[in-house]
C-alpha cells in the first residue's frame, strides 16, 4: 500500500443511471478535467496521524456522541431508519462501537465518524480536497462505459463478491454472524483505474451539494440541514432489497454534520 494516489486522466462519461432510484435521474454526458484521487479510503492509521499531528478534534468527539447501526431483533418497516441508528455516547473515530473491542486490523479499516468538516480538514492538511460527485463517479467507474457496477454488469462475476456489502436481511439477519461492520480496505480487486473500496464498505463525502429537489434515500439517520452534501459508493450496511446503492452513479444527501459508522472519505488532488 505504498502508492497513495492514482492519476486519472478525466474526459467524457455517462454520469447517473436510469435503471435505479429517483435521485440518480437521467443520465447525461458529464466531463471532468485531469485529477489524483486516492487509491484508498483514508484509513483509521492515516488520520490518526493527522491527529497527532494537529491535535484535532472531530465534530463527534466534541459532541460526545455519533450514530451508530444497531441491528433490530426482527424484521421491521423499512422507511424508519430510527429503528436501527442510535446516537451512541462516545462513539468516534477511534471508538466507533462502544462496547465492542476494535479489531486487529483496526488500523486498516475506512475511518468512520467524520463529518464534513473533519474531512475537509483531514484533506487539506494531506494536501487535497473532497473529490466533487461527477469526480468521484468517473473514478469510481473506473473506465467502462455505463455499468451497472464498478466491475460490470453482473453482481457477484463468477460467484465472487467484489465488495463489503450487507449478506443476508436487512437490518435483523447478518448472514456471516457477529456485527455488520466495516473490514480492512483493499481486501476486493481494484477497478480498471486501480482504486480499491469505491464501493461498499463506507459511504464517501464528496464536496458537491445535494439537490433538495432530489429524492433522499433512508439510508442514514437524517437531520435537519439547510444545505444537504453528496455521498457516494454505498456502505456494508446496504442490502438489494432495501438500498442498492453500491453502484457507481448511487447517492446519498446527507446533513454536512452527519457523523455515524457509516461514513468515510477519500481525497482528491490537482494534478
Amino acid at each position: 500500500m505504498s502508492k497513495k494516489n492514482a492519476l486519472l486522466p478525466g474526459g467524457e462519461f455517462i454520469m447517473g443511471s436510469n435503471r435505479h432510484y429517483p435521485e440518480e435521474r437521467p443520465e447525461r454526458t458529464a466531463s471532468v478535467v485531469e485529477f489524483a484521487i486516492d487509491i484508498f479510503p483514508v484509513r483509521n492509521s492515516d488520520f490518526a496521524a493527522f491527529v497527532d499531528a494537529t491535535k484535532y478534534v472531530t465534530l463527534a468527539e466534541r459532541l460526545g456522541h455519533s450514530h451508530v447501526f444497531q441491528m433490530t431483533q426482527g424484521s421491521v418497516p423499512l422507511n424508519n431508519p430510527d429503528a436501527w441508528w442510535k446516537a451512541v455516547q462516545g462513539a468516534c473515530w477511534h471508538n466507533p462501537n462502544p462496547g465492542l473491542d476494535l479489531p486487529g486490523d483496526f488500523d486498516q479499516h475506512p475511518v468512520v465518524h467524520v463529518a464534513l468538516e473533519d474531512a475537509k480538514a483531514y484533506a487539506a492538511w494531506a494536501g487535497g480536497r473532497l473529490p466533487t460527485e461527477a469526480e468521484w463517479e468517473f473514478a469510481a467507474r473506473g473506465g467502462l462505459h455505463n455499468a451497472q457496477f464498478a466491475w460490470g454488469e453482473e453482481f457477484a462475476p463468477n460467484g465472487q463478491r467484489m465488495a463489503q456489502v450487507w449478506q443476508g436481511a436487512f437490518p435483523w439477519y447478518y448472514a456471516p454472524g457477529g456485527t455488520p461492520a466495516t473490514v480492512a480496505v483493499g481486501q476486493f480487486p481494484p477497478n480498471g483505474f486501480g482504486l480499491h473500496d469505491m464501493i461498499g464498505n463506507v459511504w464517501e463525502w464528496t464536496q458537491s451539494a445535494f439537490a433538495k429537489s432530489s429524492t433522499c434515500c433512508s439510508c442514514s439517520p437524517q437531520q435537519d440541514s439547510n444545505t444537504l452534501f453528496t455521498l457516494k459508493g454505498g456502505s456494508h450496511l446496504c442490502a438489494a432489497e432495501y438500498c442498492l446503492r453500491y453502484r457507481p452513479a448511487a447517492r446519498m444527501g446527507v446533513a454536512g454534520a452527519s457523523s455515524t459508522s457509516h461514513i468515510g472519505f477519500r481525497c482528491a488532488y490537482e494534478s
